[in-house]
């Protein structure tokens, strides 16, 4: 379990160097007493462990820039993975100050030991596609939906998943993962989703795609406020969904997810160590309030259309 005394710790991603798994996660200080405002306080933390059970912390990776910038306020979610040059990419979220915090975009930064990080000149490097994907509009969402980058590559071509909302179908249905592909890993082009709209999910957050025991899978996360009506009477605590699909880049059938029957687990992970997979998530609320840590891992098995404690 990663708990900080001092600190809240939420959305998590993890990469493994060849020895030691590295977790990147969100953390805000306790001291701002009331743990719903961790979201405009955030620093990107960073762990190491050698079973996924005990961690070692180390300084932060990342913090927010200096105004004016595209991450002047807040720097969030993102992934981790190395590029064709060898050095460690960092894509994340950031927001700025200068348009007011509810506009979201993605950059990246690099780094030669996962320690010191240096973020890229021509950040931001990917921006929502209105052509596509619904822009700022306080009518139809209380954000511009558009982080959570997940970075991998496949059949030679770079790919992301990102956190959007296309400009189709009902308020709560609207949740899809976009989808960009680069062969650089800095200029990215935006298409189409890989997801479609209208199966109970007004945003899916924190996409992880990953082939486990054979098959691709997808995973996300919806809070109840964010799902339909129909879908937040079944699943009324929200928390972790996923499906498996055809490959790594779909199609995925969403309207096929398989819940993951925790009662606070979120914005969760599936990574391997050994020859199993794990789910690593943050305990979101309990009884007691807000848990603000990372629970320890959880076994995996798939079962019908997507993953179930093991």
């Amino acid at each position: 379990m990663l708990e900080l005394p001092e600190s809240w710790v939420w959305d998590s991603w993890y990469v493994f160097d060849g020895e030691k798994h590295h977790a990147f996660y969100l953390r805000a200080s306790r001291a701002l007493g009331n743990p719903d405002r961790r979201h405009r306080q955030p620093y990107i933390g960073h762990a190491i462990s050698t079973d996924l059970k005990n961690w070692t912390v180390l300084q932060d990776a990342i913090a927010i820039s200096d105004p004016p910038a595209w991450d002047s306020w807040t720097t969030w979610t993102g992934s981790v993975v190395k590029g064709d040059n060898g050095k460690w990419w960092m894509y994340y979220t950031g927001t700025s100050r200068e348009d007011g915090g509810d506009i979201q975009r993605v950059g990246a930064a690099t780094s030669d030991d996962l320690l010191t990080w240096t973020k890229l000149d021509a950040n931001p490097l990917v921006e929502a596609d209105g052509d596509r994907y619904e822009l700022l509009d306080y009518s139809k969402w209380h954000d511009q939906a558009w982080r959570d980058p997940w970075v991998f590559k496949h059949e030679g071509k770079w790919h992301m998943l990102i956190t959007a909302r296309t400009i189709e179908g009902e308020k709560f249905g609207r949740g899809v993962a976009a989808h960009a592909t680069s062969d650089d890993m800095v200029n990215w082009r935006v298409g189409e989703p890989i997801t479609k709209p209208d199966t109970g999910f007004g945003q899916m957050e924190v996409f992880q795609v990953a082939e486990i025991h054979g098959k691709p899978t997808l995973l996300w996360c919806c809070g109840p406020r964010e799902l339909d009506e129909e879908t937040r009477a079944k699943y009324p605590l929200g928390g972790m969904f996923s499906v498996v699909g055809e490959s790594m880049i779909g199609p995925f059938d969403v309207s096929k997810f398989v819940w993951f029957p925790h009662p606070s687990i979120y914005a969760a992970r599936a990574v391997k160590h050994g020859d199993t997979w794990y789910m690593l998530g943050f305990e979101n609320e309990t009884d007691k309030g807000f848990g603000g840590r990372i629970l320890d891992p959880i076994p995996l098995k798939i079962e019908g259309h997507g993953l179930v404690p093991a």
